[in-house]
C-alpha cells in the first residue's frame, strides 16, 4: 500500500507547469460504520488577530489580490472570485488564473464589482455594447518576493464562471454554470468550457468548447495519461460527465461526451438522500453511456442521460485529479445531506472499446454526518502531502465555512476557517508545494498561505 510518506508528484502534470499533485492513490477509506472521525492535521485554529482566517500555529497568509484594486490592463479586480489554478513559470514566478461568476445583473445591482468594458474579444455582450461581466482574470505572483507582478482580465463575456480545471498542457479550463439563453441582459446562448492559456498575457478569442456539452457545469479535470476531459454538474439530478476528444490536447476539434452509468445498476442514485443505497467503500464498476446532440437547447443532457441509465449525483462540484484517479464533491449529497466526495479510478484501456473487459471504478469515499466536522464542500484539490483540501460552501444563512482536510483514510480535521461571510474557492497549490493559493469570494480576495507543511509528509 502507497502511504503518505511514499507519496510522488504527477511528472506529467509538472512538466506542463501546473499544480496538479499525485497522492490517495491506494487510499483506505472511511470505516464502513458510518460517521466520520476526526484527524489532528496540523493541530488546533489560531484565532487571526485581523480576524480573517484562522490558521494552525506556523501558517501565514497574505492578501495578494482584492476586489477594486488596479490591474495592469487598466481594469479593476471584479468580485465573485471562485475557481482558480496555478500554473509555472519559471523558477521563481506563477500564473493563476482566477474564475469570477458574475451575471449580467450585477452590472446593474454591483457595478463597482465587475470589470466592465468594450472589446472585440468578448463573447457575449450587453445591449450597450459592454462585456458581460463573468470571465476570468490571470495574475503573475513571484514565489520569492511575494509579490503580485501583474493582473489582466483574461477571458470576458461569460456568465457565472464558477469552478474549472487545470489541463496538462497548461490551460485553464473555465466552466459557465449557467443555462442562460439569448435576453434583454446578454445575446448568446452559454453553459459552454472556455479555453484560457496560462501564459496569456492579454484577453483571449473566446471559444465555446460546444461539444463538451451545454449544461450547468462546474469544474473539470483532465487525466494527464489519455487527455480525457472529466466533469462535474450542478444540479441536484446532475450526471458525472467525461469527454474523449478526437485530438489529445486540442479540444476544440471535438470529440465524444458521454456520462457515467453503474454497470450493474443502471439509473444508479448516489444520492443517498431517502433510501441509501451507495455504501462507503465498496467500488462500483463503470460503464458510459454516449450522449447525443451535445449543445442540448433544451438543457436536459442529464434527462436523456439518466433516461439511458446514467447515474445521478447530488450537485458535482469541485473535481481534481491526484495519481492515476480523480475525486469530486457532491456538495448536499449523503442522508444528512451535508455532501459527499467520490473518488474514480479509471480502466487501464479507459475510453477505448477495451475498456468493458476490465472497467473504471466509482466509490463514495467519504459522506458526511457531522457538520461540525464536513459541512458543503465545494472546490478541492489534492495537497503534494497527499490530504485533500476541501474548500466548504455553506448554504444557511450564517456561515462558518472552513478549509477542511481529509486524509487517505477519510479522517477529517479543520485547515483554516473564514470568519468572513462567504466562500472559501479554488484552493491550489503552487508547483513547489509550499504555498496554497484560496479565493474568498465576495468581497473577492486572493491569499497566499505559507507555513510547515512538512508536519504532514
Amino acid at each position: 500500500m502507497i502511504t503518505r510518506r511514499q507519496f510522488t508528484f504527477g511528472l506529467a502534470a509538472l512538466s506542463a507547469g501546473s499544480c496538479a499533485f499525485g497522492g490517495l492513490a491506494n487510499a483506505a477509506t472511511q470505516h464502513a460504520a458510518g460517521g466520520l472521525r476526526a484527524a489532528t492535521g496540523f493541530g488546533p485554529l489560531k484565532q487571526d488577530p485581523a480576524s480573517l482566517l484562522d490558521l494552525p500555529e506556523g501558517f501565514t497568509y497574505k492578501v495578494i489580490s482584492a476586489l477594486g484594486q488596479a490591474m495592469s490592463d487598466g481594469l479593476n479586480v471584479p468580485d465573485k472570485a471562485d475557481g482558480m489554478g496555478c500554473f509555472k513559470l519559471d523558477e521563481q514566478r506563477v500564473a493563476l488564473v482566477r474564475n469570477h461568476e458574475l451575471t449580467p445583473k450585477d452590472r446593474i445591482l454591483q457595478p463597482a464589482s465587475v470589470a466592465s468594458h468594450k472589446t472585440a474579444n468578448a463573447y457575449d455582450t450587453a445591449p450597450d455594447g459592454n462585456a458581460l461581466p463573468g470571465g476570468t482574470t490571470t495574475m503573475v505572483y513571484n514565489l520569492i518576493t511575494g509579490e503580485t507582478e501583474s493582473q489582466h482580465v483574461s477571458l470576458c463575456g461569460t456568465i457565472r464562471n464558477c469552478s474549472g480545471g487545470i489541463t496538462p498542457w497548461g490551460s485553464w479550463l473555465t466552466c459557465e454554470e449557467s443555462i442562460d439563453k439569448p435576453s434583454a441582459y446578454n445575446s448568446k446562448d452559454h453553459g459552454w468550457v472556455f479555453e484560457v492559456p496560462s501564459t496569456a498575457q492579454t484577453l483571449v478569442s473566446p471559444q465555446p468548447l460546444k461539444a463538451m456539452g451545454r449544461f450547468n457545469h462546474e469544474a473539470a479535470a483532465v487525466d494527464p495519461r489519455t487527455g480525457i476531459v472529466y466533469m462535474t454538474e450542478d444540479r441536484g439530478d446532475s450526471l458525472f460527465y467525461r469527454f474523449i476528444p478526437d485530438v489529445r490536447g486540442d479540444l476544440i476539434k471535438g470529440g465524444r461526451l458521454q456520462a457515467l452509468a453503474i454497470k450493474a445498476s443502471p439509473g444508479y442514485d448516489s444520492r443517498n438522500w431517502v433510501n441509501p443505497a451507495m455504501p462507503l467503500q465498496q467500488w462500483l464498476d463503470a460503464s458510459w453511456i454516449d450522449l447525443t446532440d451535445p449543445e442540448s437547447p433544451e438543457d436536459d443532457l442529464r434527462k436523456r442521460g439518466y433516461a439511458d441509465g446514467a447515474a445521478l449525483f447530488a450537485r458535482g462540484e469541485g473535481i481534481h485529479w491526484g495519481d492515476g484517479e480523480l475525486y469530486f464533491c457532491c456538495t448536499n449529497g449523503g442522508k444528512k445531506q451535508l455532501g459527499q466526495i467520490m473518488r474514480y479510478q479509471p480502466s487501464a484501456s479507459e475510453g477505448t472499446e477495451h475498456e468493458a473487459a476490465k472497467p473504471g471504478r466509482l466509490q463514495l469515499f467519504l459522506e458526511s454526518t457531522d457538520k461540525s466536522l464536513f459541512n458543503f464542500g465545494d472546490n478541492l484539490t489534492v495537497a503534494p502531502f497527499g490530504d485533500l483540501i476541501v474548500c466548504e460552501d455553506q448554504y444557511t444563512d450564517v456561515v462558518d465555512n472552513h478549509l477542511r482536510g481529509v486524509t487517505p483514510d477519510g479522517s477529517v480535521y479543520a485547515f483554516a476557517r473564514l470568519r468572513d461571510q462567504t466562500e472559501l474557492a479554488g484552493a491550489c497549490f503552487s508547483p513547489d508545494g509550499n504555498t496554497l493559493f484560496v479565493n474568498l469570494y465576495s468581497p473577492a480576495r486572493t491569499v497566499a498561505i505559507t507555513g510547515p507543511w512538512s508536519a504532514r509528509s
